[in-house]
């Protein structure tokens, strides 16, 4: 996996998540001791979606945590869930179905190049989508373009995490707990290695955020979490851009 580069990576993470979609959100909830959810409760406060009907797009969403959670947040408000990996979706209108939910809006997207046109969305988020791009750089300018001016943009994902006193504990998760849970739980072990060989090759927070104001972005911070390995992200985009 870390010789890929290209499109021949973008199918390999395509291939790796349509494999794990069945057990997605169970591996989530068991790697983070739950506080994935307190995760994306943050990202859609930070989304700052107006009062009354919103429009929402959260890229890369997968089975999509981060549109139930907006719905939680703002009943109004209308999530179109955007993915690469349909079975991903597959799992996500399967949850919509049986929990009788309000409806999430899905298509089939690359992040490179949205399917969207530009100032639609009052807001942008993501989760643990960027890590998996072929390309961090167009895939922030993409969501400048298709968010409206003064429009949030959220990003949560994993980040470098900084040399501290418990970074043996971090790599021992990372590298053995994580992997074992996949091969347990998922039977997938090569793709949570994947996870921690990924993570400790993204981008550092700052420079995502030094990403993010090339961009276009404005007003960009961030937020270090579970001992600096995930990382939340915002910004806006400005008036006149």
């Amino acid at each position: 996996m870390a010789n890929l580069t290209g499109n021949e990576r973008a199918r390999y993470v395509q291939g790796m998540f349509s494999r794990i979609a069945a057990h997605y959100d169970l591996m989530n909830r068991i790697m983070t001791f739950g506080q994935d959810r307190r995760w994306r409760q943050i990202v859609i406060q930070r989304a700052n979606l107006p009062s009354g009907r919103s429009l929402l797009l959260d890229l890369g969403g997968g089975t999509g945590d981060l549109g139930f959670e907006a719905l939680q947040q703002n009943p109004d408000t209308i999530p179109v869930e955007a993915d690469f990996t349909l079975e991903m979706m597959r799992i996500g209108q399967q949850r919509t179905r049986n929990q009788s939910a309000q409806p999430l809006f899905w298509a089939a997207a690359d992040a490179l190049s949205l399917p969207f046109p530009e100032n639609a969305f009052d807001a942008v988020v993501s989760g643990f989508l960027m890590r998996n791009v072929i390309d961090t750089f167009p895939a922030l300018r993409e969501q400048h373009r298709v968010l409206k001016p003064g429009g949030h943009i959220v990003i949560l994902d994993t980040t470098r995490p900084r040399q501290s006193i418990i970074t043996p504990l971090v790599r021992f998760h990372m590298h053995t707990i994580i992997p074992f849970l996949g091969r347990l739980i998922a039977k997938q072990p090569e793709a949570y290695t994947y996870l921690p060989d990924s993570s400790e090759a993204f981008l550092s927070a700052e420079k995502m955020a030094a990403q993010m104001a090339a961009a276009g972005f404005k007003s960009i911070a961030f937020q270090r979490l579970n001992f600096g390995t995930i990382a939340i992200h915002w910004g806006v985009k400005g008036a006149n851009t």
